[in-house]
């Protein structure tokens, strides 16, 4: 085949040589540094002997924590019903903003010593009916911290639900608008 007649087919064989060579040679060289890395190597294997590294989570156990009595203000033993957790299980919420304006963060922090780890659900009450907000937070050392943001104006009333126990928090007021 006669090549000075066709350069631009000497070229582009050319490009795919060099393309070919330059592949090649990267390849290699990922090669030696993932080996040199030790990506990807058997941990039974590797030169730091020993066991290879396993994950054991334990079973959860019931600690026996009680729940608080709630009492009154004499420090009788209060009644309650079973059916409604009070805020005297332990969840006290607070918020700093007594009013905002509408679609303004409103900051909603608390207290749950018993309750590390536990999943509390913000709820509003919407006419007398406690409505899931769509906002959750976790505790961690025995507090709890989040936002909400509203566009219904007045009083809106809030409060906090454990997911798991039912254990609600006592309720907070903020007039947006």
């Amino acid at each position: 085949m006669d090549t000075e007649n066709r350069p631009v087919l000497t070229g582009l064989l050319a490009l795919v040589g060099v393309a070919v060579v330059i592949g090649l040679l990267g390849g290699l060289a990922v090669m030696v540094g993932v080996k040199a890395a030790g990506i990807g190597d058997d941990p039974g294997t590797s030169s730091g002997g020993g066991a290879p590294a396993t994950f054991n989570l334990p079973r959860p156990t019931d600690t026996g924590t009680p729940t608080p009595t709630p009492t009154d203000d004499t420090g009788t033993p209060a009644e309650t019903d079973s059916a409604s957790p009070s805020p005297a299980q332990g969840i006290t919420l607070t918020t700093p903003q007594q009013s905002v304006g509408a679609m303004q963060q409103i900051v909603l922090t608390g207290t749950y010593q018993s309750g590390e780890g536990a999943i509390l659900q913000v709820q509003r009450n919407e006419g007398g009916t406690w409505t899931d907000f769509p906002v959750t937070m976790s505790v961690g050392g025995g507090t709890f911290s989040t936002y909400v943001l509203t566009g219904r104006t007045g009083e809106n009333v809030f409060r906090v639900i454990d997911t798991d126990t039912q254990a609600t928090s006592n309720e907070v007021t903020v007039t947006v608008g």
